[in-house]
């Protein structure tokens, strides 16, 4: 049993199979020790609880800035992942802290595992809540295997063919970054320079291919695996970005329905997956945000999504190898 911690339990949790999803940790009463020392001294325990139950919310433990934020990061000694090649438009904030995704208020960012269309993905990744929104703009999670079950069961033949031939992710890029799109991040800060030469060679390194347009760069990903294998935890995993893109990535450039396909070309049947959104929707959890918060998300094991708000919200956020 934690001596630093404690477990609670609140009305917004999901019950599989007697696993309460997400973990809630507030601190021990009886325990003096800083969050960071606790975070330290039982690294071990979180570790195991983060594995059970895929995501941990800390609330109550007096994080107050992104400074602060940074610290907790810092504590569990994880490695750091550069963003490169996401599409949320981000500003670096602080040591490992960034924004997370910067899109407008009245958008919604649906489920997506961090990062899933490229092949170096974060495998775990931290929010804070450093002002809380007037209304809405939850973090929703869903368990990715539930995911995967519930699919299989109602698709049995789309889930072969996703396994069998995985998933092309294409996306058109501006220079700069457009704030007005939730898909936004121009190729100069997704490959964190303005050399095209230096631009080709990291594109190279993950797998990805570029065709250079008048005033921009398509990207194709892929073909890259939409159902993968988590080994620590002996299960298939519906890890892909296919609904986020097929039904979000949309602005003057993208053609959400062109931006994925399967990776042998054909396209997606949109009935299937926008009831693979609703599947999502019907089995995630979303806990109002409070200011302090932190969110700490095993990658592997969960989806997560943003709600629309009304500002003021910022939410900040952190990637780890």
């Amino acid at each position: 049993m934690a001596k630093h911690f404690k477990e609670i339990e609140i009305p917004y949790q999901k019950n599989f199979n007697s696993l309460i999803f997400p973990s809630i940790l507030t601190p021990n009463p009886l325990s003096s020790s800083s969050l960071n020392d606790s975070i330290k001294s039982e690294n071990q325990f979180l570790d195991s609880l983060l594995h059970k139950h895929g995501a941990i919310l800390f609330r109550g433990f007096g994080v107050n800035t992104a400074s602060d934020f940074n610290d907790v990061v810092e504590a569990f000694g994880f490695e750091e992942l550069p963003y490169v090649g996401g599409a949320a438009p981000r500003t670096s904030v602080v040591g490992r802290v960034f924004t997370a995704n910067e899109s407008p208020p009245d958008q919604k960012i649906p489920f997506h595992h961090e990062m899933a269309q490229v092949p170096k993905f974060p495998s775990k990744l931290f929010f804070f809540c450093e002002v809380e929104p007037v209304s809405g703009g939850e973090t929703p999670l869903v368990l990715s295997h539930i995911v995967y079950e519930k699919m299989k069961e109602k698709y049995s033949e789309f889930v072969e063919r996703l396994e069998n031939f995985g998933l092309i992710y294409n996306r058109v890029l501006g220079e700069d970054d457009d704030p007005s799109s939730p898909i936004g991040r121009g190729w100069k800060s997704t490959f964190l320079t303005s050399d095209k030469s230096i631009v080709e060679q990291r594109a190279a390194k993950l797998g990805m291919k570029l065709e250079w347009l008048k005033d921009g760069v398509k990207t194709i990903m892929g073909p890259i695996p939409g159902i993968k294998y988590d080994k620590s935890r002996n299960r298939k995993i519906w890890f892909n970005s296919m609904v986020a893109a097929y039904t979000g990535w949309e602005d003057e450039r993208n053609d959400p329905v062109k931006a994925v396909t399967f990776g042998d070309g054909e396209p997606l049947p949109g009935d299937v997956v926008y009831d693979c959104l609703k599947i999502l929707e019907e089995e995630s959890v979303a806990i109002p945000w409070r200011k302090g918060d932190v969110l700490l998300i095993d990658n592997w094991a969960v989806l997560h999504a943003r709600k629309s708000f009304i500002p003021p919200r910022r939410v900040l956020a952190s990637l780890c190898k």
